[in-house]
């Protein structure tokens, strides 16, 4: 195999997987703040994740788990897991998550489907289960492992190896202990059961997708294999129906009553109290927490949080701290804050993003004035500290007390990890990322009157006498996403654009997180027009300054909804952009999934209107300007169908377009290195012919 270090950018990036291979992640700190449990893969080029511990008194780092010793051959994933992967965007392979009880006394894992167990004191690794298992999590006590199988909820007791199901149930539809479609992809929750505190019994979700509508994907490059049928609840349609059950391990069942939630956010359970329950209505206007009595499935209402537009589902929230205190999320005057007993303690003005841990006191990140940062924080009393002290874009783990902090920076590539406790630098863990070898020639820039914040590109080495440049945007531009971060990392791709001769522009609009709730909720009923105004707000505004930038010549790009943006960009505001690439796009929101798709323009029976306004679908008569649309055949998130709708509505209208499909694709773009390769040196050949026709016809 070449050397990384001989590949050109756009084969290295899909070897290193966007230069992530190599960084340490999924950290757990010991109870006595001795060690760290982490996941890193052998190289910046190999995809098979091991799992390592660090000693921070000697900093010493070991292999507890070689993943390429247990599967030296090519990893087989359960459909399941295969699933969880795409939704949690996962791309890596070997040891991907792992869970530890609470005396770091045994951790579980699986490998290509297989249940292994690791004895953390002894060093020994123990296969269990040979096959087609998910999730893995030891009990707190450390004398089980739930695990999933075949979409049932398994227990195993490890000194015995007795193992059973603990719920029995008929239908393929029906399934323990895994979390359903819509809370893995839109609400970032992963998990479908979790341990009591005291080991002896499962807070078990169940689901069943049997009233969800069924969704057909095919194979066209390979006919001969049988299509791929999914429930997939789209806009308007029947979401899966998610219930709840405590599971004891001595045989006991006691169902939690039905409510009249429609979504189940988060799940908390910790000796600090009852297990909480965040649920929400069909609308996402209300949230409410849930006090819930495990001896009869009764539950009592202990926060309520209301909004006229939808509350949002902040990671880590709610829970409750050691001595019985609720944390929740609460806005105040358009801020995200956080509340700890009933009270703010995170001051006007500050961006609470997510909790991260909750103990004696509490570990979170939150932006403050500057929304393309990313700070840790934890609280000391009434007060808080800031822990992360350079720019940048940094993650934290662990607790307040012993944090593992992850910092990305423009000065450098790749994360930074070191090891705070009490907030001081005690070790740091080692990344062997590959260096991409690009700087961004990169300019921070505050646009417009709202202050639309925005990155410049230029191509490297470039100078004002060479003559005005073609402008490329590269935006994401809608809600749950930023693509302006203070992090090298994230203005690579942007970099390698620009040095094909483009001025590229990356701006963040309204609906993208870290401004807070009044600016994130102007998108609501309006995702084409806000959206797309600051956009356009943005080039104009970088014109005035940048006179360089080349407005007779402008294009855009961009992946899910920013493809979606792309297509619209060309179909409404065709005085303004001149070609555009629409990858993965949303053409017709009734054919996008209910939680996200609903929060933002209500139910398509109620907002038909809305519906039609904001679909490309019903603009394709509009289009004069080049478009080239991007799609993975095999996406179980946007399907095909959106682009084939829209090329059919083009065609119909008589509009000239180009479509390319990708065979076996998902809705993550391309990792082979080739295909990757090819398919970005294809968009740019054909965006530098589309805008090289332009200028000759105003020539």
């Amino acid at each position: 195999m070449t050397d990384v270090d001989d590949l050109p950018f756009l084969r290295k990036q899909a070897r290193t997987q966007r230069f992530t291979l190599g960084a340490p992640k999924e950290f757990r700190v010991s109870p006595d703040g001795s060690r760290v449990l982490f996941l890193r893969a052998e190289s910046g080029t190999d995809p098979r994740h091991s799992l390592w511990s660090a000693d921070l008194a000697t900093g010493a780092e070991t292999k507890l788990v070689d993943a390429a010793e247990l599967l030296p051959g090519e990893e087989e994933l359960p459909a399941e897991e295969r699933a969880r992967r795409e939704r949690a965007r996962e791309t890596g392979g070997g040891v991907v998550h792992y869970g530890v009880d609470a005396g770091f006394t045994v951790a579980a894992f699986s490998l290509s489907g297989k249940l292994y167990t690791l004895d953390l004191a002894s060093g020994e690794v123990t296969l269990r289960v040979d096959g087609a298992v998910i999730d893995p999590r030891p009990n707190p006590t450390g004398t089980h492992v739930a695990y999933v199988q075949n979409r049932r909820l398994h227990v195993m007791e490890l000194a015995t190896g007795d193992d059973r199901v603990l719920v029995e149930e008929d239908g393929e539809d029906i399934a323990w202990g895994l979390a359903e479609f819509i809370a893995a992809e839109e609400m970032d929750r992963t998990r479908g059961y979790w341990w009591a505190p005291d080991g002896r019994s499962v807070l078990a979700e169940r689901s069943d997708r049997g009233p969800v509508p069924r969704w057909t994907i095919a194979d066209p490059a390979n006919p001969q294999n049988p299509a791929n049928v999914v429930a997939y609840p789209a806009a308007g349609t029947t979401n899966a129906l998610v219930s709840l059950a405590v599971l004891g391990l001595d045989g006991s069942r006691v169902d939690v009553a039905a409510g009249e939630w429609e979504y189940l956010a988060s799940v908390h359970w910790s000796a600090g109290g009852a297990p909480l329950l965040a649920v929400q209505p069909r609308d996402q206007k209300r949230m409410d927490v849930l006090s819930l009595d495990v001896t009869d499935g009764t539950t009592s209402v202990v926060h309520t949080a209301s909004d006229q537009r939808w509350i949002d589902i902040v990671g880590g929230v709610p829970a409750w701290t050691p001595d019985g205190r609720l944390v929740t999320e609460g806005m105040v005057d358009g801020d995200h804050r956080l509340f700890v007993g009933g009270e703010a303690v995170t001051p006007a003005g500050l961006q609470l993003r997510a909790v991260l841990d909750v103990g004696d006191e509490i570990l979170f990140s939150a932006s403050e004035d500057d929304p393309t940062q990313i700070h840790v924080f934890r609280t000391e009393g009434a007060s808080i500290r800031r822990l992360s002290t350079v720019d940048g874009v940094h993650v934290g783990a662990g607790s307040a007390a012993v944090t593992v902090l992850s910092s990305w920076s423009l000065e450098y590539s790749g994360p930074r990890v070191s090891v705070l406790r009490d907030g001081s630098p005690v070790a740091s863990i080692e990344s062997s990322t590959v260096d991409p070898d690009i700087v961004p020639n990169l300019t921070w820039l505050t646009l417009g009157e709202r202050g639309l914040r925005a990155a410049l590109l230029l191509p490297r080495g470039y100078e004002p006498s060479e003559g005005r440049l073609p402008v490329l945007l590269d935006p994401y531009g809608g809600p749950h996403a930023q693509r302006v971060l203070q992090s090298r990392n994230a203005f690579l791709t942007s970099q390698w654009l620009a040095d094909q001769g483009f001025a590229v522009l990356v701006a963040d609009g309204r609906g993208t997180p870290g401004r807070g709730a009044v600016w994130e909720r102007e998108i609501h009923g309006r995702l084409a027009d806000v959206t797309l105004q600051d956009q356009v707000d943005a080039l104009q505004a970088a014109a005035v300054s940048f006179p360089e930038l080349d407005t007779e010549r402008v294009a855009i790009r961009g992946w899910s909804y920013g493809g979606y943006l792309s297509a619209l960009a060309v179909l409404r505001r065709p005085d303004v952009f001149h070609a555009a690439v629409a990858g993965a796009p949303v053409t017709d929101w009734s054919l996008y999934d209910t939680h996200y798709t609903e929060r933002y323009l209500g139910k398509p029976q109620d907002e038909a209107e809305s519906y039609a306004h904001n679909s490309l679908i019903e603009s394709a008569g509009e289009l004069s300007r080049a478009l080239l649309i991007v799609h993975g055949l095999a996406d179980d998130n946007v399907f095909v169908a959106h682009a084939l709708r829209l090329s059919s509505a083009l065609l119909a209208k008589g509009r000239a377009h180009v479509f390319l499909p990708l065979a076996g694709a998902t809705h993550m773009t391309p990792q082979a290195e080739e295909v990757a390769e090819n398919l970005m040196r294809t968009q740019v050949d054909w965006l530098l012919r589309e805008l090289s026709a332009v200028e000759k016809e105003t020539a």
